[in-house]
């Protein structure tokens, strides 16, 4: 359904666009496998429900199998935070002006590593970014600077999950609600990359998934509409 278009001089992204030709905004960042056919998969999902999804490469062309979890941890670890940064921001200004996007903010939702990065983008970006919805990931080590963060936020963390401890999200709800920012994070009886239909960790849960799907749909055209 989508296509690849250039980003600025040097980053690209995956651009999915609804059969009618027009309808919300929102940016899909990618876990730490890269943007790979399951990641395009769910930009053209969010598509096939009404919105223009846009992922971007964050990794610039490489990507990691789920039988390299090295080589993905690597590529995540190593990725410039400047240039997810300025990636993302770029992705944000093509996503708001493109011509078939509608509204005045747009969404993001991440998965894993980009979780993370859509909270991030979020605070980067609070004059674009309107509603954010965070799977299983979340910053950490030093604190961001949340002063940006005007989104509506809902998430959807997992009670059993390695990568992402339950305890730390549910510590930066706190911290963010103490802020003042309309942030609510929802728990689930699952593993981390639950959502992920191709399974790379043989926890994904279709029942939870199929379920969580349209409330994620419906808050998005909620916010955004």
């Amino acid at each position: 359904m989508g296509e690849m278009i250039e980003l600025g001089d040097h980053a690209r992204g995956y651009l999915a666009v609804p059969d009618n030709g027009a309808g919300p905004g929102v940016l899909v960042i990618q876990e730490w496998w890269g943007l790979n056919p399951q990641m395009k998969g769910t930009a053209d999902h969010l598509a096939e429900n009404g919105f223009v999804a846009l992922a971007p490469d964050l990794y610039r062309g490489e990507l990691a199998g789920h039988d390299e979890m090295d080589k993905a941890g690597h590529l995540m670890s190593t990725l410039p935070p400047e240039r997810a940064a300025a990636d993302m921001s770029l992705a944000v200004d093509a996503l708001r002006d493109h011509a078939s996007t509608t509204g005045s903010t747009i969404g993001a939702i991440g998965f894993c590593m980009g979780g993370m990065l859509s909270l991030l983008v979020a605070a980067l970006r609070g004059d674009a970014v309107g509603a954010a919805v965070p799977f299983y990931g979340y910053p950490t080590g030093d604190e961001p600077d949340w002063a940006g963060l005007r989104a509506t936020v809902r998430g959807h963390f997992c009670e059993y999950d390695d990568f992402f401890p339950a305890d730390g999200a549910r510590d930066l709800e706190a911290r963010l609600q103490g802020m003042g920012k309309d942030v609510q994070i929802a728990f689930h009886p699952a593993g981390h990359a639950f959502m992920n239909e191709t399974d790379p960790f043989g926890i994904h849960d279709a029942e939870l998934a199929a379920q969580l799907w349209p409330e994620v749909i419906g808050f998005l055209h909620a916010e955004l509409s």
